[in-house]
């Protein structure tokens, strides 16, 4: 037996995957949520292969100062990937950026305290790369983005970028100064398959081309992508690994929104995926992520973009957290069903209930 290790946000996307392949690989795992009780957060942990003799469920939030102290006590290895990513937040600098900011410095407390902690390994984020106002065509570990710039234009998910650019500068000097071993990986967009309960949040912006959320193309427009395996593998990889040490951007492609847009509608036929976008030239180049480090550690990436395109498409679709189909120009229930040959269902498509998204453009 492995471990043991915590891991934060422990319900979510990226967190109950890592939960899985950790288990997997026997590590024993405490896994933090901010409500134990709440059973359709909880259940498809509690339901993982190995979870009844190593996991264990503990409530901490990042907002309350030294409740991660109980359950890092012990813990050789800690996995912070726990962030509050509230797009809509009305008030982006207390709901969403302190808490960021103060959250992982609670944890590293935590790890302080404890003594026990080998390594802590932080979930990054590609927002804290490449939001700068003077676009470069490559980005490696010595980027950082410009706050100054995210907080005066306001772009989609500025307060996202923000906080955890803010949050890992205000990390690494913590380490430094308390002497605790630090990795960071720098994801880029997370796309592929899940086992949380809602739909992830980079899976709004991965798929809005699907459901239409134009406000997330300007993301897509010169975007970076790696696999939710892949990024949970290379978490544990990093955890590890004797030589790793520092940050760790950990991306397989990139793509610009028309690449997207010309795969997703060769793949899925079904939906209505434009092609042109307005202000966004055709002739725009990849913006690339190199993940140089990583692999000359010896990590391999496994999946390419149409799997985790194919994978997270899927899984969005058994969940029902996306139409089958959407189809142009139809401006009636009716003309659907006339188009698919069910005239006398009139609430069916293909046997499927209530999966048909009418656009009206």
């Amino acid at each position: 037996m492995k471990g043991p290790v915590a891991v934060t946000g422990a319900a979510g996307y990226i967190g109950s995957w890592l939960v899985m392949r950790l288990l997997e690989k026997g590590y024993t795992v405490r896994a933090t949520v901010r409500n134990p009780s709440d059973s359709k957060k909880t259940k498809p942990l509690l339901e993982l292969p190995y979870s009844e003799k190593q996991l264990s469920l503990w409530k901490a939030d990042l907002g309350d100062e030294g409740s991660f102290d109980e359950v890092i006590q012990g813990c050789t290895g800690v996995f912070h990937v726990a962030t509050p990513m509230d797009f809509e937040s009305p008030d982006p600098e207390n709901e969403v950026i302190k808490p960021t900011v103060n959250g992982v410095l609670s944890i590293l407390k935590s790890c302080k305290k404890a003594g026990t902690v080998r390594r802590i390994v932080f979930t990054s984020s590609a927002g804290t790369v490449n939001v700068q106002e003077q676009n470069i065509p490559e980005h490696d570990e010595n980027s950082w983005s410009d706050v100054d710039f995210c907080r005066r234009v306001k772009m989609t998910g500025w307060m996202y970028f923000v906080s955890k650019t803010l949050a890992e500068k205000a990390a690494w000097e913590f380490a430094k100064e308390n002497g605790l071993d630090l990795i960071t990986v720098i994801p880029p967009l997370v796309v592929g398959p899940f086992i949380s309960s809602s739909m992830p949040p980079s899976m709004i912006t991965a798929l809005a081309l699907i459901t239409g959320n134009e406000a997330h193309y300007s993301i897509l427009k010169q975007v970076q992508l790696v696999h939710l395996d892949d990024l949970c593998e290379a978490h544990i990889f990093l955890f590890e690994h004797p030589k790793a040490n520092g940050r760790y951007i950990c991306s397989s492609d990139d793509a610009t929104i028309f690449d997207l847009a010309k795969m997703i509608k060769k793949r899925f036929p079904e939906y209505d995926i434009p092609q042109e976008f307005e202000g966004i030239d055709q002739k725009i180049g990849l913006v690339h992520f190199s993940s140089k480090k990583i692999l000359e550690l010896g990590f391999k990436f496994r999946y390419s973009m149409e799997e985790m395109f194919d994978a997270g498409i899927q899984k969005c679709r058994e969940k029902k957290l996306i139409p089958l189909y959407t189809m142009k120009k139809v401006h009636a229930v009716d003309e659907v069903i006339d188009k698919v040959g069910d005239p006398e269902g009139k609430n069916k498509v293909n046997g499927f209930d209530d999966q048909v998204s009418v656009a009206t453009n």
